[in-house]
Order: C-alpha cells, then structure tokens, then sequence
C-alpha cells in the first residue's frame, strides 16, 4: 500500500477543527476515495453512501476481521464517523463537495456489527 502523507501543518489543522479521529483515519478515507474512483470506467463525484460503502469493502480488503478494530482504533465507529471526516476535510479546502452533499448522507448507510461481524465472509457461509 502506497502510504499517503500530509504536508506540514496540515495535520495541525485538522486537529484543531476535529480531534476524535487519528490522522490515519483521514488517510484511509482518502484512500477510500481513490479505491471507489479506481472501480469507475472515469472519475466523477462520488456521494456519501457510495464513499462510506468504498470504506467498508477496503477496510475489509485491507485489514481482513480486524477491520473493526482498525477503524475502531482510529476512531472510526459508524458512517457518521467517515462523513464527520469527510466534511473536515472539505472544511480545510483538501476535498471539494457539492452544494447537495451533506453529513446526513452519511448516516445509517451501514452498521458496523453487520458490516464486520455479522456479514464477514465465514459468518455468511456458515449461516447458509
């Protein structure tokens, strides 16, 4: 995985608008972001539940059934948390919105204990 980094100072801005989230849950919603426009035919903009379902299928890709634990950790705990660091980052001018998108398009779009417990591949199988 290519790791993503912030230039100096970004961070620090961030901390100061929103300090519940680690840094790496800013990057990893980035990467969220570039993982759903690498699944498009082109780039376009993507909305919140399409971005919050990008985040859960790369969680999973990427940390297996510690994915939980891993956003968790991040502080990452529902798709409110990723729109919460979606408008952060839209707040410091680093993502662009659109006048329709709004925090609210994040909330509910999944549950967590469905998404990394309930639903993890294992569990589907044996509740077939």
């Amino acid at each position: 995985m290519a790791e993503l980094a912030f230039r100096d100072g970004i961070m620090d801005q961030i901390r100061l608008r929103e300090r519940r989230f680690h840094e790496h849950a800013y990057l990893f919603v980035l990467s969220a972001l570039e993982f759903c426009q690498s699944r498009l035919a082109e780039r376009r903009h993507i909305g919140g539940r399409e971005l919050a379902l990008s985040c859960r299928d790369l969680a999973l890709e990427r940390y297996g059934v510690l994915a939980r634990q891993v956003l968790d950790y991040w502080g990452i705990r529902s798709t409110a948390d990723v729109g919460d660091v979606v408008f952060t980052l839209v707040e410091l001018n680093l993502l662009i919105s659109q006048a329709s998108d709004s925090r609210a398009d994040f909330i509910g779009v999944y549950d967590f204990d469905e998404a990394f417990e309930h639903n993890y591949p294992w569990n589907v199988i044996h509740q077939a």
